[in-house]
């Protein structure tokens, strides 16, 4: 027992360094997980006393304990004995397969992250870029939604801004759990957003078992009265003008719904900008049939670093009006009451509709849609003449801030439009650089539906 043993050296580093991972593993980790738990604990608190829509616990799970909470859900199991008999596999493989669709969609939701970082970063880039404006069709009906309620807000998908804009806009009213497609699975991207909350789905996967464990996640969150923001449209439009549906999320929800159970409200949301951040790449994807996008990770992070450049330098560089438009709310309980069958399909339109009815209207839209109309030339006085005549005609309330000053949206617009190269001034008239008329139908696309 008291004899001498001789190791290498490498064998004595290497068996001091197990135990010192043992030991913290038993002693000292647990510590600093409570440290830090107990210090986010307050945090969330000091967070919820100020928000409308406090955070809900279900978010500030253990991430482990939610996808275990997933994959033993009833309908996933069943879905696991489907997949493993269809496919000829033990169910533990079957299961396995489960576990890890569930890992690829569970976020890791960081209050810190999301309150701390992420809504400063979507606050700065948001006035960086635009003149960010916010109005509200109903907002004391916004306001009234009951806190028991699960609150769903549903987009029109027009940008990679939409999400920071969003995010900015309703900082106030909670944190949002974005659904994000495969896009954002791009390293570091993918910690940042999962640490947002945001969780990853697989637009064109045809797997049932997939599907049963995203159709699973929503509910729970759903029934959590986890705050969930979606893009029903699915993709960014490539010609500009609205898109149908796509049901996928909302048949989620829709079928887990319980009238007895926790209400839901879908609360529409539209956006439009004076210029889309990705116009002309969505626009060489329209033009290749809608395949592929030319737009690498490496290319927007030098965007972005370049308009950042711009700011330190202070050369503000903005690309017009951004404007972010709610419009009234839509309970599920009581779009519900009285109709028999499938809901999807019926609240998908009528979400869809409303999306599309409070779309913004803002100077470059309204000014592409004058010249794409125009026939000749343009002279300043015509423009004003047709602007008015198109504000005139339009419901009362509608672009209201253009209404207030239209000589500074005439040529706000006109600047944009000329800088682009769009329109070309010669001798005090504009008229349309025909290679450029793509751009022009574009921007009148994602408000032609409401002056037609």
């Amino acid at each position: 027992m008291t004899s001498t043993i001789e190791l290498p050296l490498w064998l004595f580093v290497l068996i001091l360094l197990f135990a010192v991972v043992t030991a913290a593993s038993h002693l000292l980790f647990p510590s600093v997980r409570w440290f830090f738990r107990r210090r986010m604990e307050r945090v969330v608190a000091r967070l919820n006393e100020r928000l409308e829509r406090p955070i809900e616990p279900f978010k500030l799970a253990q991430r482990h304990d939610m996808i275990e909470r997933l994959i033993y859900q009833p309908d996933v199991t069943r879905a696991v004995a489907e997949h493993a008999a269809e496919e000829g596999i033990p169910e533990a493989v079957a299961f396995e397969t489960a576990k890890r669709y569930a890992g690829e969609i569970v976020p890791s939701f960081s209050a810190t992250m999301y309150f701390g970082v992420a809504i400063k970063i979507a606050r700065f880039l948001s006035r960086a870029f635009y003149r960010v404006r916010l109005t509200h069709v109903d907002e004391a009906a916004l306001d009234a939604i009951p806190q028991e309620s699960t609150v769903v807000y549903v987009i029109n998908h027009k940008s990679n801004m939409d999400y920071v804009l969003v995010t900015y806009l309703a900082a106030r009213r909670g944190a949002l759990s974005y659904a994000v497609g495969e896009w954002a699975r791009v390293w570091p991207l993918s910690r940042l957003i999962r640490a947002m909350g945001a969780y990853f789905i697989r637009r064109k996967s045809r797997n049932d078992l997939y599907r049963k464990v995203l159709a699973g996640y929503v509910r729970l969150a759903t029934e959590a009265g986890v705050a969930q923001a979606m893009f029903p449209e699915g993709r960014l439009s490539l010609d500009g003008a609205p898109q149908d549906p796509k049901l996928g999320l909302i048949k989620y929800i829709t079928d887990a719904y319980q009238p007895d159970g926790r209400d839901v409200v879908f609360v529409p949301v539209a956006i439009n900008y004076d210029r889309v951040l990705e116009d002309r790449i969505l626009l060489e994807a329209a033009a290749s049939g809608g395949k592929g996008f030319r737009a690498r990770i490496s290319v927007i992070v030098g965007f972005f670093f370049k308009q950042l450049l711009f700011r330190l330098r202070g050369k503000v560089h903005r690309f017009g009006n951004a404007t972010v438009r709610f419009g009234r709310p839509v309970s599920l309980t009581e779009f519900a009451r009285g109709r028999q069958g499938d809901l999807a399909k019926p609240l998908g339109v009528q979400l869809m509709k409303q999306i599309n009815g409070v779309v913004p209207i803002l100077p470059v839209p309204l000014m592409s849609a004058i010249f794409e109309a125009a026939q000749g030339p343009q002279s300043r006085e015509d423009v004003r003449a047709a602007f008015a005549a198109r504000l005139a005609a339009l419901p009362e309330g509608r672009a209201q801030f253009m209404r207030d000053a239209p000589e500074e949206a005439i040529e706000s617009a006109l600047k944009t439009l000329v800088g682009r190269r769009v329109l070309v001034e010669s001798d005090g008239a504009f008229s349309v650089n025909r290679a450029q008329t793509v751009i022009l139908r574009y921007y009148a696309n994602s408000i032609r539906h409401l002056l037609e």
